[in-house]
């Protein structure tokens, strides 16, 4: 049975590091990260702990969603279906959480220098009747396609907690306008 010891000290910008390859059993690992500046690595290491959550919540939860914001416009076209069943003006919350969820597709595709009215019309008639759900925008060619063809998938856990914090931040923001709005009614009184 081997034991860990070092197989190499190398020597980086005048620090030593120790290298330990091919344990059995390994518990943990070192990521050695390097960049031009503290700036860049502050971005490098911010990027490799967004990966390593990436990883983490799928390993914890396997399940995906298509990406390019295709889950969004998924659930925004049965939104307005569900608001056309409903009369008067208790569909409106349903059409602002449909027209709000476009949001991500039309920033993918203006950040992508696409033109935006044209993909988004695209996108919302490729999702009508709830068809072509895998439907949403390429960022590189800044054409809408299949993101289970382009393989663009996102972690479910973190979409619906992005939702979720999405409608609590709603919530607070209309309970804090209801004590405002009572707060000048009663200076008014």
């Amino acid at each position: 049975m081997r034991t860990c010891i070092p197989d190499s000290v190398l020597t980086i910008h005048s620090r030593y590091f120790s290298f330990i390859d091919e344990c059995q059993n390994p518990k943990a690992c070192t990521v050695i990260l390097r960049g031009a500046s503290k700036d860049v690595l502050k971005e490098v290491e911010r990027n490799l702990t967004d990966a390593m959550c990436v990883a983490r919540n799928v390993w914890l939860d396997p399940r995906l969603v298509p990406g390019g914001g295709a889950t969004e416009m998924t659930v925004s076209q049965a939104l307005r279906e569900k608001s056309k069943s409903i009369q008067g003006v208790e569909q409106f919350p349903y059409l602002a959480v449909a027209l709000a969820l476009e949001v991500i597709p039309r920033i993918l595709a203006d950040n992508c220098g696409a033109k935006v009215v044209r993909v988004l019309t695209e996108l919302r008639a490729k999702h009508a009747e709830g068809k072509n759900t895998t439907w949403g925008v390429d960022g590189i060619k800044g054409v809408i396609a299949d993101m289970s063809e382009v393989g663009i998938w996102e972690p479910y856990q973190v979409k619906a907690q992005t939702i979720k914090t999405a409608i609590e931040a709603a919530c607070l923001l209309l309970r804090v306008d209801d004590i405002v709005s009572g707060m000048a009614g009663k200076k008014r009184d």
